[in-house]
């Protein structure tokens, strides 16, 4: 299980005045300036959100130390990061962090192994499961209940419904 999540990701300069769009992957979006400072993936920058405004599909965001458009375009697709200890634990059984997901085996409801989640993406329409299987092209599953039935984190697999191929 990962030390750090990421749950959020920066996205172009708003405006002129630093602000940037930001992207929030938490449960509750607005939490993401909740959670204290922020690490980018290497650890060596630090953020605090100052402010946070919901935009059309995003957040507009203020970072503490980001004063104009030239700062906030060298932050573009800056991926944020939270140490674990600092989120809100799982209280249920069908709620995962994604760095959770990440590593576990996939196999078909009759057992057959399909390979190992190695992403978990939302390009808009809903979470997808990347699947690298030993040999063979990645396989992109829709993170739902009936294409992902059954996830047992103490086995580490989740049980995948392939989709029905069409000739």
């Amino acid at each position: 299980m990962a030390d750090r999540i990421c749950v959020a990701q920066i996205g172009a300069a708003h405006g002129v005045r630093g602000e940037v769009r930001l992207w929030s992957f938490t449960g509750d979006p607005m939490a993401v300036a909740s959670y204290g400072p922020l690490e980018s993936e290497d650890g060596r920058q630090r953020f605090t959100i100052e402010a946070l405004r919901p935009a059309k599909d995003h957040f507009v965001a203020r970072l503490a130390g980001v004063g104009d458009r030239t700062a906030a375009e060298k932050l573009t697709n800056t991926k944020l990061y939270v140490s674990r200890d600092r989120l809100p634990p799982v209280e249920d059984d069908d709620t995962f962090y994604h760095a959770d997901l990440i590593g576990l085996a996939a196999v078909t409801p009759e057992g057959i192994t399909l390979g190992t989640v190695t992403a978990v993406h939302n390009f808009g329409a809903g979470d997808v499961i990347e699947i690298k299987p030993d040999s063979g092209d990645t396989l992109l599953i829709a993170f739902t209940e009936t294409a992902v039935p059954k996830i047992d984190m103490a086995a580490r697999q989740m049980t995948v419904v392939p989709p029905v191929e069409v000739e």
